[in-house]
């Protein structure tokens, strides 16, 4: 019977629009479940949208509709937000769905049956935005501590959930538990918190104030505070408590929230489930919060990072992968595009999708796209095997932590450690002679199978690259179907797999064409279009000398990030070339290609070099192809 795993994030705010605080929490949760999958785990993963409360029946007059219509119109938004960045969660809750209203009751009805809940006076400063009473010293300036707003005074009879006679419980709680909140920052903070008397917690609002909640099923003059309310969902979801404690899934294992509700999640609601008689989670993480270019977030600097533009910028998995890349899980992070466009280069282009085209392209042109049947195994052999080994096992224990970051760093390592297996055992040379043959086809196995073990472990922050470098590799099984168990031994891609090499995964953003995308992002404008090329005539055209030429040699230019120096063969001359495709080509994938050269060009000196003619290809975005022929022809065949 599979281990039960049962993560959640916050529900929230229906009010709010989707940005890239959201889609972090989400994205960290998708991420552990995803792996926990993987590693053959029954898991339940609940997120949802929190739809009650006096924002929303305000917002709703202001819009002429109802608050069930107005709801209705706006938690779509994140239900899209969260298919768009391939969110596998088991369940979307709404607070305003029956299923919800009704555990809510029966929990309130049993709270009140048993003493817990008590109706008294009460004398406030009341925060509208925050939904929150304060007292006399909690106010800063006379203005709300949480958001820095005005407050009214209002006296009214209320009802009261007794959370301060677990004050003592809650404190050991936290103490004896150093995995009960992480990280340790918040959980200090929390235990701060608890140095003052903690006081009972007010969980009615009347009706005649405000009418856009769930009625106490004991009062009917009352509706539910909305944090009372929306942190049961983690409960309804299920069922009632009988039915969430038959589910095997409770206690959470994870518990996501952002650092701006720790105190909620942390306090009030673990003394909820105290009195519920319901254990607490197993680990509450809060972590930071995102700044644009050093600012926080705010609608009036217009700074608000999009999720759904990120995506159609730069794709949904650069999207995840950045996010939990960038900065270590429970830090505050600063977002910036121009940081996002340097991982997209170095980590996803220059290793990650390098790693993938060479080793395909190169089992293309040794072994027909076919995975050879290794042979001996060498030195260089089993130090690869033995990192992706030690990756393994240091990735399972990461993830217990949630230490995203440090997680695809560890990957990065293998990434970085096959790239320098290809380099040190040098199949370009190999395939030279009939004795490195057989040294080769164990060279290319293994460069398979250390992409495949990589394309795995990356699945969960990239599920699409996963699914990608699978495809590639000609293997029809299904990330979740292979699963942790086949990294534990080396060799599970079957030799004689065909693969089939598609486009590059991740191309470079070359300068230019990043500068243009900053220039747009920074103005709000569209990328400049260009105007349509001028016409040319026949003649124009029969001036061009266009030769098939066969590449016999290829280097990488010193100090050039984009040139390569060719050394082609025209048939009746050889000539040295100069062209622009390091970022696309490896020298290796080169040689023995047949090309279209451009005879009749004028020489040129580039970074010193002397450029005798240019080779044709064509580009699509960023994407970089040599132009060639169906069929072979004679060196140096006029092109026309």
């Amino acid at each position: 019977m599979s281990k039960k795993f049962y993560i959640t994030t916050p529900i929230y705010y229906v009010n709010d629009v989707p940005h890239i605080g959201h889609a972090y929490t989400t994205i960290a949760a998708d991420v552990a479940a995803r792996y926990k999958r993987l590693g053959g785990h029954d898991v339940f993963f609940l997120t949802g949208t929190d739809e009650h409360g006096q924002k929303v029946q305000q917002a709703a007059i202001e819009a002429g509709k109802s608050p069930q219509d107005h709801v209705d119109s706006l938690y779509i938004r994140f239900k899209e937000l969260w298919q768009k960045l391939n969110i596998s969660h088991t369940d979307f809750i709404r607070t305003t769905e029956p299923r919800h209203k009704k555990v809510v009751q029966e929990i309130l009805q049993d709270l009140h049956d048993r003493g817990e809940i008590y109706k008294d006076s009460y004398e406030g400063w009341y925060c509208m935005p925050d939904e929150r009473f304060w007292t006399e010293k909690d106010l800063v300036d006379g203005n709300c501590p949480e958001c820095g707003r005005k407050v009214e005074k209002i006296k009214e009879y209320n009802y009261f959930f007794k959370m301060g006679q677990h004050q003592d419980w809650l404190i050991e709680q936290i103490q004896s538990n150093e995995k009960f909140i992480l990280p340790a920052s918040r959980r200090n903070e929390v235990l701060g918190f608890l140095q003052k008397p903690l006081e009972d917690l007010c969980i009615s609002r009347p009706k005649e104030r405000l009418s856009w909640g769930i009625p106490l099923p004991f009062d009917d003059d009352y509706v539910t505070y909305v944090w009372f309310d929306a942190l049961i969902n983690y409960i309804s979801v299920h069922g009632s408590l009988a039915d969430v404690r038959a589910s095997g899934y409770w206690p959470t294992s994870h518990h996501l929230i952002g650092k701006d509700i720790l105190t909620t999640h942390a306090v009030y609601w673990s003394t909820m489930l105290k009195a519920m008689d319901l254990a607490v989670p197993d680990n509450i993480f809060a972590h930071g919060w995102w700044t644009v270019n050093g600012q926080k977030m705010s609608k009036s600097l217009r700074n608000v990072v999009e999720p759904n533009l990120l995506i159609e910028q730069f794709g949904v998995d650069v999207i995840r992968y950045f996010l939990l890349r960038e900065v270590p899980f429970g830090l505050d992070g600063d977002f910036s595009h121009k940081a996002l466009i340097g991982r997209i280069n170095s980590d996803l282009a220059n290793n990650l999708g390098n790693l993938v085209n060479r080793t395909l392209n190169m089992l293309g042109k040794y072994f027909k796209g076919i995975v050879p049947q290794p042979d001996a195994a060498g030195d260089e052999d089993a130090l690869l095997k033995k990192k992706c080994s030690e990756v393994v096992g240091e990735v399972d224990k990461l993830f217990d932590e949630l230490a995203f970051s440090k997680i695809l760093m560890k990957i990065w390592e293998l990434l970085d450690t096959s790239n320098q297996y290809i380099n040190n055992t040098a199949p370009w040379n190999l395939a030279k002679s009939e004795e490195g043959k057989k040294r080769l086809a164990t060279v290319m196995y293994n460069s398979a199978e250390a992409v495949r073990v990589i394309g795995i472990l990356i699945s969960p922050f990239m599920p699409e690259t996963g699914d990608k470098i699978m495809a590639q590799l000609g293997i029809d099984t299904p990330v979740n179907q292979q699963g942790l168990d086949s990294l534990k031994q080396w060799g599970w891609i079957k030799a004689e797999t065909q693969t089939h090499q598609g486009a590059q995964i991740f191309p470079r953003i070359d300068d230019p064409a990043a500068a243009k995308l900053l220039a747009s992002i920074e103005t709000g404008s569209e990328p400049e279009k260009t105007e349509p090329p001028e016409q040319i005539t026949i003649e124009d055209v029969m001036k061009l000398d266009l030769r098939t030429a066969k590449i016999l040699e290829a280097e990488k230019v010193k100090k050039s990030k984009k040139l390569i120096k060719l050394k082609v063969d025209l048939g009746n001359e050889q000539r040295q070339v100069l062209a622009g495709i390091a970022e696309t080509y490896e020298p290796e994938q080169l040689i023995g290609r047949t090309v279209i050269l451009v005879a009749n060009l004028k020489p040129a000196k580039l970074m010193g070099l002397e450029s005798q003619g240019m080779i044709l290809a064509g580009s699509s975005g960023k994407k970089i192809v040599l132009a060639g022929f169906d069929e072979a022809l004679d060196l140096g065949a006029r092109v026309k």
